[in-house]
């Protein structure tokens, strides 16, 4: 068996307490069973939640920062390693990963998931619907379908205001 399996919990900034409590369990029984965290980063959401549980058993974590610098940094961080790649990030996170856990988030947690799945990684979806946030954008008017091509150019041309 691999030694240092590298277990990533992604998920939102901005969650209920609800889903920090859960993820803050799941860090927690990361480290219980000697595997190492590893996630965005960040001090707040599933990040520093995750990251504070696997601290509290004892576990090593790994952040995987957006920025060029350690700004923002969770505290429950054992080695932060800023990217000053922006979401391009998530690539770096899903691809060092062994297993993803997606806790609730949003675009940004979707996208993990994609990449996970494209590299054949196994996703494990914790209080995550990746179709309700698909909806949210629809709601927002940000995602529209198309029932054509002809459609499509429609709905390009009105967003486009010509």
């Amino acid at each position: 068996m691999k030694e240092n399996i590298i277990i990533g919990v992604m998920g939102g900034g901005q969650v209920a307490e609800t889903d920090r409590g859960w993820a803050f369990r799941l860090g927690q029984l990361i480290a219980q069973h000697g595997w190492v965290l590893l996630n965005g980063g960040r001090n707040c959401g599933i990040m520093d939640a995750s990251a504070k549980g696997a601290k509290s058993a004892g576990g090593l974590t790994i952040g995987i920062l957006p920025d060029d610098n350690t700004a923002g940094v969770s505290d429950y961080i054992d080695i932060p390693i800023p990217t000053g790649m922006g979401s391009a990030r998530n690539a770096i996170n899903v691809l060092s990963s062994d297993i993803v856990v997606a806790c609730s988030g949003g675009a940004g947690t979707v996208s993990e998931i994609a990449l996970a799945l494209k590299a054949g990684k196994t996703v494990v979806l914790l209080n995550m619907d990746p179709g309700s946030v698909w909806e949210a954008y629809r709601q927002k008017g940000l995602l529209v379908d198309a029932r054509d091509p002809e459609h499509a150019i429609e709905l390009i041309r009105v967003r486009l205001g010509v």
